[in-house]
């Protein structure tokens, strides 16, 4: 941006501002909402008003009364970093050079790639990133692919800071559910888990507990910052989005291209723009949250691939594009594409298993270690535990929801596969996906692998365990971990 860019951003945002003092709340009200995103750490739906049994979400459950629920949100990328790029740029992380998590070379973004914090500034409104607390200086979480910074991006840890009377545009973060989990103070015999899992497995069983009591605490801390906004009187002048960064944590949801790593809740929360008790069930994406946030604050939306959820005559998305790149020490590249009925994936690196050593999963994912350790005593096995990816994979939601048969190599699905393969290879063209760039060329991987494994020998040396410990030995440290037998 250059020096008279810059002027002409910060004047607009002045006289937005100044117009916006010059009328009475009750005005400004009715000119402008604010708005709030209150982003979950790796959230499914696994929620009571998602009709998921055996976990108490109230707080959520009440947003889901008094706003719309959508049953079909998805994230464009299963983890944090590549994610968030996309929903706080409207565009996909691989357009911009954020698709692989905690991006090295960080990019900078261009003037033409507009982010929703600047727009909304420039727009007279107050932009932070915090925890929902008054009071508290400390900016939250924000971990984007491109280089920024932070405290100009943001204009301060929570919406307390602004001047009295500006609009703010407050984006909360929670850290549940993500792990290290709360641990489950009952058992959860009603919750329903993935049969992709060994369902029957103590451990299982345990670490599913655990991460519904985590969404739990989740809930309580919505339901602090709602009650926060009630008792200061804007509540009701205010549009709440609530959903989560990405899909469940849990093998074969985050790092994953499987609607476990992409599928989340959406709530949105705003009286007399919103039907009360609604569901809406169009296909929607998190690059939606950009323009919607945009429209309802007045501000003209740049070309983005996503739509405005508050306009009703839209009908969605016909399908949905999605990525994963290298995630912390695991490199792969796979892109899939999902609509009603089908989700079709192409897996770029075929030679690399979908259980490649990867430190942070291995630091944090019991199941994991249990798949492993049954799969070697001949008591589980599924084409997840395979050496090898095939180079494409094609799933019949409709039939087959946990996308556990895949249909590539049947020949009465030829056609519809020769379609899908063609889709995403002019997305990847139209999209401008870099992740045709080898990270090496601009990355010491080397350098970054050492630094990885460091992280997870580091990790297990922590917890008194040696690196190399067996899968067997390591279950067994899990089960007395999780107090299971």
């Amino acid at each position: 941006m250059t020096l008279l860019d810059t002027i002409f951003v910060k004047l607009g945002a002045l006289t937005g501002l100044l117009a916006m003092l010059s009328v009475s709340a009750a005005d400004r009200a009715r000119i402008v909402p604010n708005v709030v995103w209150i982003i979950a750490d790796d959230l499914g739906p696994e929620l009571a008003c998602y009709g998921y049994p055996d976990v108490a979400t109230p707080n959520l459950d009440q947003l889901a009364r008094e706003g719309t629920r959508y049953s079909h949100a998805f994230a464009t990328s299963p983890v944090c970093s590549s994610s968030r790029t996309a929903f706080q740029s409207g565009l996909y992380q691989t357009s911009i050079g954020g698709h692989h998590h905690i991006t090295r070379n960080k990019p900078v973004l261009s003037k033409e790639v507009p982010t929703v914090t600047g727009l909304m500034q420039s727009a007279g409104y107050f932009v932070s990133n915090g925890r929902g607390i008054p009071n508290d200086a400390r900016l939250a979480k924000s971990g984007f692919n491109f280089a920024y910074n932070a405290r100009k991006f943001f204009d301060g840890a929570d919406w307390s800071e602004r001047p009295e009377g500006q609009p703010f545009f407050a984006q909360v973060q929670i850290s549940q559910p993500h792990r290290p989990f709360v641990k489950s103070q009952r058992a959860r015999p009603n919750a329903p888990i993935p049969p992709y899992y060994p369902v029957d497995s103590a451990v299982t069983k345990a670490d599913w507990a655990n991460y519904l009591a985590s969404i739990e605490v989740l809930d309580q801390k919505i339901g602090t910052v709602v009650a926060r906004l009630r008792k200061e009187g804007v509540l009701e002048e205010t549009l709440i989005i609530v959903f989560g960064d990405h899909g469940r944590p849990h093998v074969r949801g985050k790092q994953w291209l499987y609607d476990g790593g992409l599928h989340v809740p959406l709530l949105v929360r705003w009286p007399g723009h919103v039907q009360a008790g609604g569901v809406d069930h169009r296909l929607v994406s998190l690059l939606d949250l950009m323009p919607t946030t945009l429209s309802a604050a007045g501000v003209a939306v740049p070309d983005l691939p996503g739509g405005n959820l508050l306009d009703f005559n839209w009908g969605g998305h016909s399908k949905l594009y999605a990525a994963r790149d290298r995630c912390g020490d695991a490199i792969d590249r796979i892109r899939s594409i999902r609509t009603r009925k089908f989700k079709y994936i192409r897996n770029f690196r075929p030679e690399l298993p979908y259980l490649q050593h990867s430190g942070y999963k291995k630091l944090q994912y019991p199941v994991l270690t249990l798949m492993k350790v049954m799969k070697q005593d001949g008591r589980w096995d599924s084409p997840f535990m395979a050496d090898r990816k095939p180079i494409e994979e094609l799933y019949d939601l409709v039939a087959d929801p946990f996308e556990m048969h895949n249909l590539a190599a049947v020949s009465s699905f030829e056609e519809t596969l020769a379609k899908f393969r063609a889709d995403i290879e002019q997305w990847i063209d139209v999209s401008g996906d870099q992740g045709r760039v080898e990270e090496g060329d601009t990355v010491d991987i080397e350098a970054l692998r050492e630094e990885k494994w460091h992280y997870y020998e580091n990790g297990m040396k922590r917890r008194g365990l040696d690196p190399a410990l067996s899968d067997s030995a390591y279950l067994d440290w899990w089960t007395t971990e999780l107090n299971v037998k």
